[in-house]
């Protein structure tokens, strides 16, 4: 008998094999197409990328890099990665690239240790004005492995002041710059950054998870040439499959390749990078580049909305893809803020202000994206009216029957822009 027969589990669909997890899965679908989301670190992958990381390239070990395995039977997944490797090249410019990073932390772990040696000097924007906790955060391996020196905003403008970081950078005198942004609304100065690291003696390393798709897009400038090494993940603005990879120069190539395998990896996901290569090729279309103008659009309208209801914005606005809610001039904290907004029917989350005087479990402010509801088909009408759904929800006066009310105005909305129509209509959704 063969375990695959009809009548097998391992044939049985998810709803019969385990009807416990099917019903996870439906909830899931039924929550994300229910509600808008607003997190500026999600976004929502296309149909074909669902299948290809649900795909029996799940079943396949391919240790090491393309045409150069230590098993057997990878012709097929060595022509998959060789795709997403040449697709992405194509996209960015770059000299070369890895695809086999399981996650955005996990491509910095591997950048970090190529360019710079356990203790070294590194300097990265600090978590408390919009870094990443993989940028120096001390309870994170960023911070434990290296000396990281954050820089920060100005107290003033909440801006980036390229001058004061060149003075602290020749006071550290670090071995590595850090650049890139978890909760900064504005745009980067890639070359700013480059010529104070050539000043110093130090590479630059840039975290472009954020603005990757931006960047593909030509709606924010690339670090690709002017960075030593660039890393990113796949699942924000880019909108692929949950993963990293990394760029770099050619003098760094071989580095970083043996970073990530045998450095700190085993078998690549290939059913995860065949997601990849499908979405680098979507970012090749004009499709895609429209719709990370559309983002960028979407995301000033928002502002400009919530600017005008009287809600404070860190910089006031937004150049990119998410602005950032400051509510610490008002009874809400940013926690109260998420928990509002979740009623209200708009999934956000609690983040860090510039000189917060709150803990990070409570926060004073809230970080909103667009590029999710964008990729749902909404445009810059449509979010001057999610901005008023939220700017209302975060008026402390609101009651929470006001916040039901505003419930229903966010579901009639997002009911005009069905998420997964297809699935939506399946028995067992992906």
């Amino acid at each position: 008998m063969s375990f695959f027969d009809p009548e097998s589990q391992l044939s049985q669909d998810v709803s019969v094999a385990d009807p416990a997890i099917a019903t996870l899965l439906r909830r899931e679908l039924e929550r994300q197409a229910g509600t808008l989301e607003m997190i500026a670190s999600e976004n929502f992958t296309g149909i074909a990328v669902l299948q290809a990381v649900g795909s029996v390239l799940t079943n396949k070990y391919a240790e090491g890099l393309p045409h150069k395995r230590y098993y057997g039977g990878c012709e097929v997944v060595d022509e998959v990665e060789d795709l997403a490797i040449a697709r992405a090249t194509q996209v960015f410019g770059c000299d070369h690239v890895n695809v086999q990073p399981h996650s955005g932390s996990t491509a910095n772990e591997a950048a970090y240790s190529v360019l710079v040696q356990p203790g070294d000097r590194v300097m990265g924007m600090s978590l408390a004005h919009g870094g990443h906790l993989t940028h120096g955060l001390k309870v994170n391996f960023s911070g434990r492995m290296y000396e990281f020196h954050g820089y920060g905003v100005s107290p003033e403008t909440h801006r980036l002041d390229m001058d004061d970081i060149r003075r602290q950078a020749h006071e550290v005198k670090p071995k590595l710059i850090v650049a890139g942004a978890s909760a900064y609304p504005r745009t980067l100065d890639f070359p700013a950054f480059r010529d104070i690291a050539d000043e110093v003696g130090a590479r630059l390393m840039v975290d472009m998870a954020h603005v990757a798709g931006l960047v593909a897009g030509g709606v924010h400038p690339s670090p690709v040439g002017i960075a030593h090494v660039v890393t990113s993940t796949m699942h924000k603005t880019l909108g692929g499959p949950r993963s990293g990879f990394i760029m770099c120069d050619e003098e760094f190539a071989t580095g970083i390749d043996r970073a990530v395998f045998p450095g700190l990896q085993g078998g690549p996901l290939m059913h995860v990078i065949a997601g990849k290569a499908i979405a680098f090729g979507q970012c090749l279309t004009p499709e895609f580049r429209e719709r990370q103008q559309r983002t960028v659009d979407n995301c000033a309208a928002l502002a400009e909305v919530l600017v005008a209801n009287g809600i404070d914005l860190v910089t006031g606005g937004t150049d990119n893809h998410l602005v950032l809610v400051d509510l610490s001039k008002t009874p809400l904290t940013g926690k109260d803020g998420e928990e509002r907004l979740e009623r209200a029917g708009i999934t956000v989350n609690k983040n860090g202000v510039p000189f917060d005087e709150r803990p990070p479990t409570v926060t004073s402010g809230v970080r909103i994206g667009t590029a999710a509801l964008t990729t749902r088909g909404m445009g810059p009408d449509d979010l001057r009216e999610v901005a008023a759904i939220i700017a209302e929800a975060l008026t402390p006066a609101t009651a929470d029957a006001d916040l039901d009310a505003l419930r229903a105005r966010s579901g009639a909305l997002g009911a005009r822009f069905p998420l997964y129509p297809q699935l939506i209509n399946e028995t067992t959704p992906v």
